[in-house]
């Protein structure tokens, strides 16, 4: 006798099915909000009417994708930071999302985070991602001897920075970001006074 799913476990993995075609037809890049849901069905080889069934309208596909391409990546940066230094890590998390081919990801992690600030539910699952680094990057200050508080507190300016140099570079692409980095290093670490 076979086990039967409960039809919430067989939407997750229709769902998580679909995520993967989704991922598969954009690879690193993601759907310009300009598309339409057929459109996007159409190179994933799919119906619009599954997408909006499972990820409810275009932002929600733009949601799930990024919030597992980010997963990917910070899958691989905790390898990294695994013999990196505070500051290591920080320059390899800029490299990681400012390297070419990257564009796309960052103009729809700035979409995506936009439509979150006026409908958090709607994002709860690419919100609750938001920490991740901060927290990849907390435990490495702890482990140079920093306190938790101090960490955190650490991890929090040169995730924000970045974050804002990121914003800035889709917007201003002209204006070169490192020496800002550099500066970004030196204030998280206390070696500079705000």
């Amino acid at each position: 006798m076979g086990v039967t799913l409960s039809s919430a476990e067989r939407r997750g993995d229709a769902r998580d099915r679909l995520l993967a075609r989704l991922l598969d037809a954009y690879g690193e890049d993601l759907p310009s909000p300009q598309v339409s849901l057929r459109e996007v069905a159409a190179r994933a080889g799919t119906s619009h009417a599954l997408l909006r069934y499972h990820f409810g309208s275009l932002a929600g596909v733009l949601a799930a994708m990024l919030t597992e391409q980010r997963s990917r990546d910070n899958e691989a940066l905790v390898k990294t930071a695994e013999q990196c230094t505070f500051d290591d890590f920080v320059m390899a998390i800029w490299r990681a999302y400012t390297r070419p081919g990257r564009l796309s990801r960052v103009h729809g992690f700035f979409h995506v985070v936009g439509l979150a600030a006026y409908s958090p539910g709607d994002f709860r699952e690419f919100i609750e991602s938001l920490d991740d680094l901060t927290t990849m990057l907390a435990s490495l200050a702890e482990r140079e001897g920093r306190d938790t508080k101090e960490s955190l507190s650490m991890a929090t300016v040169a995730i924000a920075a970045l974050r804002g140099l990121l914003l800035q570079k889709v917007l201003t692409p002209a204006v070169h970001s490192d020496d800002a980095v550099a500066l970004i290093l030196r204030i998280s670490t206390g070696g500079c006074a705000p």
